[in-house]
């Protein structure tokens, strides 16, 4: 495991890095606090409640949780990855996972649409994945800040499943 610390190192002390650095991470930091606003704009509320959930279900408070973390992680590697490489096929598919990332809440408790948000996490899976394999060559660091990620969209696709698969009879699509 290759870990850039010069790299690493200056996300705690911006100091070391231009002024042109830290706009191009603050502009990651924007784009990606815009997609997060999707899960706080499009809430679980009383619907997902009243739905029948597996036993395995993580308990309310942990999805905040993980995902801020998350959410800084995805900033992170997508800044790193701009540094080294500004315009690539990492940072296009890095910006389509974030796309496809925000459009969830929205299918899945705005549409309530939980057969089309199970397409969206499975593209987001692959997004993800596609991500860590075109990251790797440019900063092993920002490939292995996506891991965590790729690990949460594979328990929530599960997850989406598993409610969509348990409520079946009581949804309309």
């Amino acid at each position: 495991m290759k870990i850039d610390m010069d790299q690493l190192a200056g996300i705690a002390y911006m100091g070391l890095y231009d002024r042109r650095s830290v706009m191009s991470g603050l502009v990651f930091a924007i784009l990606v606090f815009a997609a997060a606003s999707s899960g706080a704009v499009f809430k679980p509320g009383e619907w997902y409640l009243s739905l029948k959930r597996p036993s395995w279900t993580p308990p309310s408070w942990a999805f905040p949780v993980v995902w801020t973390i998350l959410y800084i992680m995805i900033a992170i590697s997508g800044w790193m990855v701009w540094e080294r490489a500004g315009w690539s096929a990492a940072i296009a598919v890095w910006g389509l996972q974030l796309v496809i990332n925000a459009a969830w809440s929205w299918l899945f408790f705005g549409r309530r649409r939980m057969d089309l948000a199970m397409i969206d996490v499975s593209l987001l899976f692959a997004a993800v994945v596609g991500y860590i394999v075109l990251a790797w060559p440019i900063s092993q660091t920002a490939a292995y800040l996506f891991m965590p990620y790729a690990l949460w969209v594979a328990t929530a696709a599960t997850l989406n499943y598993s409610v969509w698969q348990l409520n079946r009879d009581s949804i309309s699509t």
